[in-house]
């Protein structure tokens, strides 16, 4: 074997990564819990798109969803409730060489997290986020979030909520800077999959609100969907969904839609039965904020050291001979 096959093959061995190199620790979520699908289609994508661990990152704030970063073997940070999306930020700024997720959930991103979640639309910066929508707050057992439909009685509402739940596809819309917006279910794991490949080879800040089932306090909320693949509404187009024939067969409910049209993604995002799924809107050509920061510049930690001396020597209490030392020099 010549010098250079031989430096291809060790290169290719180095660069594949097992689905097992991304279990981190053992689920905690309950038995039948959408973030479980969410996990395996993480840890798959990982794998197929050969993310080396040491170079993923996986950032949460608090809630369910926001154990994600646990149940990864790669970094994680588990942030503030509602405090993801600013500490993703400043990774992408310091290392933008990595590869970033963020795992939020409708009330962590939708109520506590909202402005932050406003202003991560309008930086556009290159991460993946996934939206775990439940419409109940789960950790803390069975209170009203945003995106809780109107009746919903919870803990805090016990007469069931009074308002209309929260569409998050439409404000992301809604927002300048908004450049990939995407719906995926849970119990459909093959689209699931594919939306958030597409999503990750997005450059750009990447949202994607994945439907997802609760089985201690919404048991029974996806149910009709659940059990009529044609009350989902599946989006396809060159650019977006490609089906496979056994999702084409079982799933009929079709409609091409061209994710560039913002205006009828707006409209298709609107509708509540049946529910779309796949690529809503797209848009590669929006500026990205670390683009016109220049974040492409990895520090060094000689740059790093130096900034903390920086910062540090503003606030250091002298001793007076070191000073007058400092001033004769």
């Amino acid at each position: 074997m010549n010098q250079s096959l031989s430096r291809c093959v060790i290169q290719l061995h180095e660069e594949h990564h097992a689905l097992e190199d991304y279990q981190g620790g053992v689920p905690r979520w309950c038995s039948g819990c959408g973030d479980n699908a969410i996990l395996a289609a993480m840890q798959r994508l990982c794998s197929e798109e050969a993310l080396a661990p040491e170079n993923t990152v996986f950032v949460s704030g608090i809630g369910c969803s926001s154990r994600l970063p646990h149940y990864m073997k790669t970094y994680g940070f588990h942030s503030l409730h509602g405090r993801a999306f600013p500490v993703a930020e400043g990774i992408r700024m310091a290392r933008p060489d990595l590869n970033i997720f963020v795992s939020t959930g409708d009330g962590d991103c939708c109520s506590i997290g909202a402005g932050h979640w406003i202003h991560a639309l309008r930086y556009n910066m290159n991460m993946t986020v996934v939206l775990h929508d439940n419409h109940v707050y789960g950790l803390t057992k069975k209170q009203a979030s945003p995106t809780s439909p109107r009746g919903f009685k919870s803990n805090t509402t016990p007469h069931g909520a009074t308002l209309e739940p929260m569409n998050p596809l439409t404000v992301t819309m809604g927002v300048q800077g908004a450049s990939f917006v995407a719906q995926a279910v849970d119990w459909v794991p093959e689209l699931l999959f594919d939306i958030l490949q597409k999503a990750h080879r997005h450059r750009g800040f990447s949202f994607v609100r994945v439907l997802q089932r609760c089985p201690e306090f919404m048991p029974r909320s996806f149910d009709p969907w659940l059990h009529d693949p044609q009350r989902l509404l599946l989006l396809t187009h060159a650019d977006g969904l490609q089906l496979s024939p056994a999702i084409a067969s079982s799933h009929r409910n079709q409609r091409a839609h061209d994710p560039v049209d913002i205006d009828q993604a707006r409209a298709i995002a609107s509708l509540q039965d049946p529910i779309p799924v796949g690529i809503l809107y797209r848009n590669p050509a929006a500026p990205l904020y670390e683009d016109m920061h220049h974040a492409s510049a990895l520090r060094s930690p000689e740059r790093i050291r130096a900034g903390f001396e920086h910062e540090l020597d503003k606030v250091t209490v002298w001793p007076e001979a070191q000073v007058a030392t400092d001033e004769a020099a």
